[in-house]
């Protein structure tokens, strides 16, 4: 059985509740990414995504002094590094979501996503089938 801890990836960037979501956007602009964990030291807090920027920050006409502290989601669905690959992926599916930050201990470790999954040719079905599910609910928007 293979687990997270073999296919996550560990050198994640990371944003604290006192940053800005200005550098919170540099950061996912310069890392491509539209996901970062928000720890306090290493102890993860929330998540701030793309989509919380633009819904919670700039729609709600805050400026980009705003705090990540103040938009990022605290109701973070995370695996540890002994979860087996196929438990995530039924999490991942049954959840509709792309990325599951992996927490020891309330340590972050790492992040694992859709992507490292088909990337390392273990992509399951489950797997399959949330990243279908998740982009047709994408489009009906």
């Amino acid at each position: 059985m293979r687990t997270i801890a073999e296919i996550m990836t560990e050198d994640c960037k990371t944003v604290g509740p006192k940053d800005t979501v200005r550098q919170a956007a540099i950061v996912m602009r310069d890392n491509d990414i539209g996901f970062v964990p928000v720890v306090e030291g290493s102890r993860l807090i929330g998540v701030v995504t793309d989509r919380d920027l633009v819904i919670r920050a700039l729609a709600g006409d805050s400026s980009g002094a705003t705090l990540v502290g103040d938009v990022l989601s605290t109701d973070v669905k995370t695996v540890s590094s002994d979860t087996s690959v196929d438990d995530a992926a039924e999490l991942m599916a049954e959840s509709q979501i792309r990325r599951l930050p992996v927490v020891d201990n309330g340590e972050l470790r790492g992040v694992i996503s859709i992507g490292d999954l088909a990337i390392r040719e273990i992509f399951v079905n489950e797997a399959g089938e949330a990243l279908s599910s998740i982009s047709e609910h994408g489009l009906a928007h």
